[in-house]
């Protein structure tokens, strides 16, 4: 009775990947308790001792890829254009590029119909990118052009969305995502090189994003099994680990205006 109760938990709940604790009785009267990944099954060798292997790849993915979508989170890099009032340093067509490279993986992840789990920080960090767009144009006091471009880009989105579009519409956009990563990161780091600073550029961001990108590698391979989703967060790895040498090398070094100010 207990076996066929655990089994219906566990089916109830395979869709949310999280660690539990579980306590068994084991040979020899000794109680063994364990810390184990939900949708794992347990062998025990002739000594007693518990051994838990993993169900399924996806799982493992799972348990790595939900706790990355904080750890490549935009709200730093909001956060501080916000307390600035300004978008010094950052490159408003780098930032337009990183857009169409997200919605690109969105829509292309909904046209496949992969898990959430595999797609959805893309989501999020679509809205944040599409919000950074737009505060770097209203701080350059180009408000109305901003929300111009926020109309424009929501229909856009509705029309990939739609049945409207062919799939091979769809894959060529995610195809294009890897140059655009590319060339998006390269103006940035252009941006910060012609300034000798990184401006309003938040390192924390810069350091999740390189972080989270790097795990996305994994969690990409494991849910979807498609090169270009892996190739995507190979590049953006790459691209992202510039930027944060760049951070590192001018750490110490701001805009001129506010040495300026000071004196």
């Amino acid at each position: 009775m207990r076996t066929s109760e655990w089994r219906a938990t566990e089916l109830a709940e395979a869709r949310f990947p999280t660690w539990r604790l579980r306590r068994i009785s084991c040979s020899g009267g000794c109680w063994c308790q364990f810390f184990y990944l939900r949708n794992a099954t347990t062998n025990f060798s002739s000594s007693g001792t518990c051994f838990m292997f993993p169900a399924s790849r996806s799982s493992s993915a799972k348990a790595w890829g939900w706790p990355s979508w904080p750890a490549r989170s935009l709200l730093p890099q909001i956060l501080k254009i916000l307390g600035a009032k300004s978008a010094e340093g950052l490159s408003l067509q780098s930032a337009v590029l990183e857009l169409v490279a997200l919605t690109g993986t969105v829509v292309y992840s909904v046209a496949n119909s992969f898990l959430f789990s595999s797609w959805g920080e893309a989501l999020f960090l679509m809205l944040q990118t599409i919000t950074i767009c737009f505060l770097i144009m209203h701080f350059r006091g180009q408000t109305g052009k901003g929300a111009a471009f926020l109309a424009c880009y929501a229909l856009s989105l509705l029309v990939l969305l739609s049945p409207l579009t062919p799939l091979a519409v769809v894959t060529l956009l995610q195809a294009s995502n890897v140059p655009a990563v590319v060339v998006g990161k390269l103006l940035q780091a252009a941006t910060n090189y012609r300034n000798g600073h990184t401006g309003q550029l938040s390192a924390i961001t810069v350091f999740l994003l390189f972080g989270g990108s790097l795990t996305r590698i994994f969690t990409s391979i494991q849910e979807t099994g498609d090169p270009l989703m892996a190739g995507v967060f190979v590049v953006a790895s790459l691209c992202n680990g510039l930027i944060a040498a760049q951070v590192l090398f001018y750490w110490n070094t701001g805009p001129p205006h506010k040495h300026k100010k000071e004196q």
